[in-house]
């Protein structure tokens, strides 16, 4: 009987292409990398936070090289900014990042939907509308839910290089710190934007499913506008009672 691949790697004592093992060396940044990550998306390490190789890697009970590689992959993605005489810090989004991220996420949520409306399984539409009536609950986590709803229209899009795309894009979100969907009006109205969505993904109408995602892309940022408004009168009363 013929060997198969893998048998006649083991006989002659060679290593067949793609099984070879991730390093140690890898596996420690790549850890790095995600603790790393999650921290600024939990918040933990907060806007404008400066992160030193060494202080980090002491927090984190790891080596300074695997520290250093995520670092640097971190700030490849946008998330850490190299600043002069400060060195990496968490990116802080201004105004214009904030108009150019929702710009993005208008584009991107709309393409998402409308694939959605074309590719999207009986029981993924189901599940969606599950999370939405989870989101109607009284005490029910508006943000977590959002996500979660938003993650189910990804999937359902059946596209991998899309869902890569969103995926960074909702990760820079996070860098804006409070959800809009904290403000209790608006996450109402998220619920009611929700549902104009999903009912199109049902009805399988890509263009309508597309315009209803970029509708509710755009009420977010109004929202997020508002709360950028609050901020800088807070800040600037502040300053003048110091």
């Amino acid at each position: 009987m013929p060997c198969t691949f893998l048998e006649r790697c083991q006989i002659i004592g060679a290593k067949p292409r793609g099984f070879m093992p991730i390093s140690k060396k890898n596996s420690q940044s790549l850890a790095a990398y995600n603790e790393i990550k999650r921290r600024i998306l939990a918040g933990d390490f907060a806007a404008d936070d400066r992160l030193r190789e060494i202080n980090v890697a002491h927090h984190l009970g790891m080596g300074r090289t695997p520290v250093r590689e995520a670092l640097k992959r971190l700030e490849d993605e946008g998330l850490l900014t190299h600043e002069p005489r400060r060195g990496l810090v968490v990116t802080r989004i201004d105004q214009r990042g904030v108009t150019e991220l929702y710009a993005m996420r208008e584009v991107l949520e709309g393409a998402a939907a409308e694939f959605a409306a074309r590719h999207a399984t009986d029981a993924e539409i189901e599940n969606m509308a599950a999370i939405l009536e989870d989101e109607r609950q009284p005490g029910a986590d508006a943000v977590a839910l959002n996500l979660a709803f938003h993650n189910a229209i990804y999937a359902a899009a059946h596209n991998r290089h899309l869902i890569r795309s969103l995926n960074a894009v909702t990760d820079t979100t996070y860098l804006l710190g409070r959800s809009t969907l904290a403000v209790q009006q608006r996450a109402a109205k998220a619920n009611e934007e929700h549902s104009a969505i999903i009912a199109a993904i049902r009805a399988r109408d890509p263009q309508a499913a597309g315009e209803a995602a970029r509708h509710h892309i755009r009420q977010a940022y109004l929202e997020r506008l508002r709360m950028l408004r609050e901020l800088t009168v807070h800040t600037e009363h502040e300053q003048e009672s110091s």
